[in-house]
């Protein structure tokens, strides 16, 4: 399995992703990429920016990708 499936896979199951929780989850470090192999090949993935507090009480934003229920098909 790649790491593109997995992330598909991830997401089909109705679950949004952010870079932390494929890490953590899928081993995945540059989801950003599997993403956009993803989106390549007629995947409707959507994004939307969340903010988050980093290690250093900081604000920050996020990436976290999702799929529509109803749009796994490609």
């Amino acid at each position: 399995m790649t790491q593109a499936n997995r992330v598909l896979e991830y997401l089909e199951k109705g679950q949004s992703i952010t870079p932390l929780d494929a890490w953590k989850e899928l081993g995945i470090t540059r989801l950003a990429a599997r993403v956009h192999e993803l989106k390549r090949e007629g995947y409707a993935i959507d994004k939307k920016l969340i903010s988050v507090t980093n290690r250093y009480s900081e604000k920050c934003s996020v990436a976290e990708y999702y799929m529509e229920a109803g749009n796994a098909d490609r």
